[in-house]
């Protein structure tokens, strides 16, 4: 089913405005100029990582594909770009019958990135691809954001599942890409219905302190629960006293009560108590779930407690700390004319302050050692070395403005686990560092 179709907001028909203004105005000046048919390359990439990251990943460009097949201008779009002089009639005229038809190349979603990495690569004409820096980077640095924050809890996790809850801590689409981005960050499932329903994500959910507080005891709502859902439910035990909630929830549930939730409080030392209450009611195979504003920290600091899942919201929906990835998207090459079969020269900004960036069209390997390892992010424009053409990241997205490489979650998903996993160990390490491996640079003719 497409959401589109039913007018939810999850979808929008276009996304030709999610967009600067500065990117049009280029554009109507390069076509006066006779410069928007240049063949031109792009390229998305990071300067560094998020102080104290050792490493990025990649999520989000199943939304990218998405956003640049949508990329239309239909006639109420052109009507407020005309209607607003943002364009000349001319632009307006070009912008009617736009549509991608370049190329584009990427890291694999769930693939982890290095400082320089050319995370995405956007070939076509200046004109089709200037238009499109916007939506690509709001996407990818939000994404990406939270997908390594959320590869960061999960690796702290283990083996215990994580439940991505934080759709009331963002807006309400950002809340939607957050729990698709956590799902390829590591995460199990979601509370949030619409991304249930618009990616296919695993959703729970039973109830909140106020369905407990809206009945006249607190085992009148554990009844209505149970009866309702079934002895498997999961019954919050923290509204009023923790110790006599437990009792209350085997004595309701029985045995056979799926969980309980704590959601406040010392989470170690209530998790200990807990566990050791409920075993010594019988409620052996009840499991342990805590929420109360985790992070990847405060997960690593439950490692020893007996818990069995996590709930996380706030801190996972923010980036944990660092909302976005700094990525930016450059022009690294253009044809010196219009003609097709012009060559392509290397253009990169030249400036202080930490801005400079290479030219040329990059290509992008991952050097291992004789384990398996990763020991080198190694980045370079010209032919690639023999000895790293097996190794290399970049993979087809879009071929002369078709998608062509649409993966399923589930195998973004594994993707990730496994590209981390090859990783050196420190990379699962929480404390600040540099990046777990170093970018190399190899400049070809």
């Amino acid at each position: 089913m497409n959401t589109a179709d039913l007018g939810l907001p999850v979808d929008v028909p276009s996304t030709a405005l999610f967009t600067d203004q500065y990117e049009l105005t280029m554009l109507q000046a390069a076509l006066r100029a006779g410069t928007a048919q240049r063949r031109s390359v792009f390229e998305v990439f990071t300067r560094r990582l998020p102080h104290g990251r050792r490493y990025g990943v990649v999520a989000g460009t199943g939304r990218v594909l998405d956003a640049v097949e949508n990329f239309r201008f239909d006639a109420g779009v052109l009507a407020f770009l005309r209607e607003r002089s943002i364009v000349d009639g001319p632009t307006l005229e070009w912008l009617a019958d736009y549509r991608f038809t370049g190329d584009v190349w990427g890291y694999p979603e769930g693939e982890v990135y290095f400082p320089g990495s050319p995370i995405m690569r956007v070939e076509g004409t200046f004109a089709e691809c200037v238009l499109l820096e916007t939506v690509i980077l709001s996407i990818l640095n939000h994404d990406s954001a939270i997908a390594a924050a959320a590869s960061r809890m999960s690796s702290a996790a283990g083996d215990r599942p994580l439940i991505e809850m934080g759709a009331r801590r963002t807006h309400e689409l950002a809340a939607v890409a957050s729990a698709r981005a956590a799902y390829v960050g590591g995460f199990s499932s979601t509370s949030d219905l619409a991304a249930g329903f618009r990616y296919g994500i695993p959703t729970v959910g039973t109830s909140a302190h106020a369905f407990t507080l809206l009945h006249d005891h607190e085992r009148d709502a554990f009844r209505a629960q149970v009866d309702s859902m079934g002895r498997g439910t999961t019954l919050l035990v923290d509204t009023y006293d923790v110790a006599e909630a437990v009792r209350t929830a085997v004595a309701v549930a029985g045995t056979d009560l799926g969980a309980v939730r704590i959601d406040s409080g010392d989470l170690l030392l209530v998790a200990h108590r807990v566990r050791q209450q409920l075993d010594e009611l019988g409620a052996t195979g009840t499991r342990i779930i805590v929420t109360s504003d985790l992070d990847e920290y405060a997960i690593a600091s439950l490692a020893a407690a007996p818990v069995d899942a996590y709930g996380v919201g706030t801190q996972l929906v923010t980036g944990s700390g660092h909302p976005t990835c700094s990525m930016v998207y450059k022009l690294v090459a253009r044809a010196g004319s219009a003609d097709p079969n012009a060559p392509l020269v290397p253009v990169a900004k030249k400036s202080t302050g930490g801005k400079t960036s290479v030219g040329g069209r990059k290509w992008a390997a991952r050097r291992r050692d004789g384990a398996g390892v990763a020991e080198a992010e190694v980045v370079g424009t010209g032919p690639v070395p023999r000895e790293l053409t097996d190794d290399q990241l970049l993979v087809e997205l879009i071929k002369g403005g078709q998608v062509i490489a649409r993966e399923s979650l589930d195998v973004v998903r594994e993707r990730h686990a496994a590209v981390r996993a090859g990783l050196p160990l420190s990379a699962t390490q929480l404390s600040r560092g540099e990046p777990v491996i170093p970018t190399e640079y190899v400049v070809g003719g």
